[in-house]
């Protein structure tokens, strides 16, 4: 895939895989529309991605305003001319006590933006990749989303959701020329899974998942899941009867 010039519009921008992505883009030449809530990071990364070799425009705005993120993509193709990509990576994690006593409110809010917030970036962009006959949405979703996981309801919904959503988008626009990517990462060294007492299995650094990430989309799979030995257990776990998934699944302690 040849990045140089190619528009990128990235969610969740700011921190985590979504910096790592933005900066492995930026190095590659790509013009990278940069969203997420937190406007002095995401200048920061611009200043950053600018300095890599590529080009980066700021949109400090919450995924789940569907307006907000319309005109985000809007202002990219005013400035550019399209978007060659959707990253849609925003996501929270729902660690609070309340998410986990399932408190409405909360597993809301992780719904809004792990799902619906996907979902408005996928509106922003859709109509006019089908209009030109071009285009790559990818989806940065999880391992959770398999199998529900012990404290983990709200998450393992969102990304099982989110996926699903993805999955049916694919199948609705594959023969209009747009692709879509399902990435499922497992756990990776980023905010999101910082502070954390337990040992989380597999565990990968940033910077050795981000080319993961790239080759997924460079080589547009339909689904890219690590690393190997995690996505292969939880695999194995899908087809698991209940009794036994239980059993082994319950153990779990690393979302403590």
């Amino acid at each position: 895939m040849e990045w140089t010039g190619r528009v990128v519009l990235l969610t969740g921008a700011s921190s985590g895989i979504g910096e790592g992505l933005a900066l492995a883009l930026a190095k590659r030449g790509a013009v990278l529309g940069l969203v997420a809530r937190r406007r002095e990071l995401l200048e920061d990364l611009a200043n950053r991605c600018v300095r890599a070799g590529g080009k980066a425009r700021v949109f400090a705005i919450d995924v789940t305003d569907e307006a907000a993120v319309a005109a985000a993509a809007v202002d990219m193709r005013a400035e550019f001319g399209r978007i060659d990509l959707l990253i849609a990576n925003a996501g929270i994690g729902g660690n609070d006590e309340e998410t986990r006593n399932y408190v409405p409110g909360s597993v809301r809010n992780v719904i809004e933006v792990n799902l619906l917030g996907a979902v408005n970036a996928v509106h922003a962009v859709v109509p006019q990749m089908v209009d030109r006959g071009e285009g790559q949405l990818v989806a940065i979703s999880s391992l959770a989303g398999f199998r529900g996981l012990p404290k983990s309801a709200a998450y393992s919904a969102s990304k099982a959701a989110m996926t699903a959503f993805f999955e049916s988008v694919r199948l609705d626009v594959k023969h209009k020329g747009v692709d879509v990517t399902i990435i499922q990462p497992g756990f990776i060294r980023t905010p999101l899974t910082s502070g954390r007492a337990n040992k989380m299995p597999f565990l990968m650094e940033l910077d050795d998942a981000i080319p993961l990430f790239i080759r997924a989309i460079e080589k547009r799979k339909k689904f890219a899941a690590f690393p190997w030995q995690l996505a292969t257990i939880v695999r194995a776990g899908k087809l698991m009867p209940a009794w036994l998934y239980d059993r082994i699944a319950g153990r779990a302690r690393y979302r403590e």
